[in-house]
């Protein structure tokens, strides 16, 4: 079945809708999409290894889940959606802020998006069923980790992902409150400084902006 993305302005207003695979060709169309962090008890960040079959960043490592918004869906309310589509698990999500970017893959596509990233915290109890043709590996790592590796192998991670772990600290105040422990570890100096080359290997322009 054909799947329809929302086309947004800057300010991420809609403006219409168009399909899925045009939305990402080399130009790009601006459309809304979301990325979603989910940590454990411990204040590790759930990683996940997108599909070989994937048409853009196949293979790399991402955030836990990221994907678009339906049409009268909110960015909460789609990413609660997606995620047993994606995990086969299921987690309460908090809004943090919204980030417009813009970046090509190779000669393949791009993604021009404006993402509303959502965190979430699971319990012990949480297990994932891994979807075929969307996730093919989890891991969970540390922020002292994922920043050294990231800052060694940048071309191992999606460039969205990066942008959202390096604007954490601009998350709605209420938020950054109520997660205060969880993100403790992943807003500090030590976070920017180490996500800086990660973020010029992908966006030697710095095309990319917080929208709210």
């Amino acid at each position: 079945m054909t799947e329809y993305l929302i086309l947004v302005d800057g300010n991420d207003n809609p403006v219409g809708s168009e399909e899925k695979v045009r939305c990402h060709l080399p130009d790009g169309k601006l459309h809304r999409a979301f990325t979603v962090l989910l940590f454990d008890k411990n204040n590790r960040l759930l990683l996940t290894r997108r599909s070989p079959k994937k048409m853009l960043w196949p293979g790399d490592w991402d955030g836990t889940v990221a994907s678009h918004p339906r049409k009268a869906e909110t960015y909460v309310s789609s990413a609660e959606r997606r995620l047993p589509e994606e995990l086969g698990a299921s987690c309460k999500l908090d809004y943090l802020f919204k980030f417009e970017y813009h970046v090509p893959y190779k000669d393949v596509g791009s993604e021009n998006e404006i993402c509303g990233t959502l965190i979430g915290i699971v319990d012990d109890s949480f297990t994932v069923r891994l979807v075929e043709d969307e996730i093919t590996e989890t891991r969970w790592v540390s922020s002292e980790d994922l920043f050294e590796d990231a800052k060694n192998n940048p071309q191992d991670y999606c460039p969205w992902m990066l942008v959202a772990l390096h604007l954490l600290p601009e998350s709605d105040r209420q938020m950054l409150e109520k997660h205060k422990e969880t993100l403790s570890g992943w807003i500090g100096p030590n976070s920017k400084d180490s996500l800086q080359q990660p973020l010029k290997h992908h966006f030697p322009t710095n095309n990319w902006r917080l929208v709210n």
